[in-house]
């Protein structure tokens, strides 16, 4: 099933773990349903998890402010860096974001890929009537393995804080349209991980084969 001719999907892994990710794995079960469903459309992956993203330093602050010309050498080097990553999520009409719970919320390396891409003038505006998110119709999915259930309507949604800032910073950029499918329970002899990791099979399959737009 070919459900567009035109589309582009970038992948970003922020698991620290090879094959015994249940993120990684589910990414690639949904990468697998997507390239059917969008046969010869681009993909972009971005191990993050594997090459972290530099963080925000003095040099990466010249080059995202200060005017391009008056740019040191350190600070072209770094806000290239940053261009790439932005570069690459403005490009997509699709991100599928993996990653892990990590004490409540998002991995280090995915925090800093967001402060990454989210740039004045690059992805988001301020003007007269407030800030204005400027990565608008694209769609992002963020798959999460965690130990526990940490799902919004479940007792531990309390407890989590990946959720709520992920769709807050994402909507600052512009990004509403995003979706969490949750991969819970992994916790060893925890018989809800089974069941968990097949709905967010059958939920991610249904995902794939839909368009970026509505």
């Amino acid at each position: 099933m070919n459900t567009t001719s035109s589309t582009s999907l970038l992948h970003i892994d922020a698991s620290p773990r090879g094959a015994r990710s249940h993120s990684r794995q589910l990414g690639q079960k949904f990468l697998a349903s997507w390239r059917q469903a969008h046969p010869g459309a681009p993909v972009v992956t971005r191990d993050i998890g594997v090459e972290p993203p530099p963080f925000v330093s003095e040099a990466w602050v010249e080059g995202a402010f200060a005017p391009a010309d008056q740019h040191s050498p350190a600070a072209r080097e770094a806000i290239a860096v940053s261009n790439t990553y932005v570069d690459e999520l403005l490009a997509a009409d699709q991100i599928v974001i993996t990653t892990p719970i990590y004490n409540l919320s998002l991995p280090a390396v995915l925090k800093a890929w967001i402060d990454q891409i989210v740039r004045v003038g690059r992805t988001f505006a301020m003007g007269s009537g407030g800030f204005e998110g400027l990565a608008k119709d694209k769609r992002v999915i963020v798959i999460v393995a965690s130990g526990s259930d940490f799902r919004p309507t479940s007792p531990g949604g309390a407890y989590n804080f990946i959720e709520p800032y992920m769709r807050a910073v994402l909507g600052f950029i512009g990004i509403t349209r995003v979706e969490f499918v949750y991969a819970h329970s992994q916790n060893a002899g925890n018989p809800a991980g089974i069941q968990a990791i097949t709905e967010a099979e059958t939920t991610l399959s249904s995902l794939a084969l839909e368009p970026a737009a509505v």
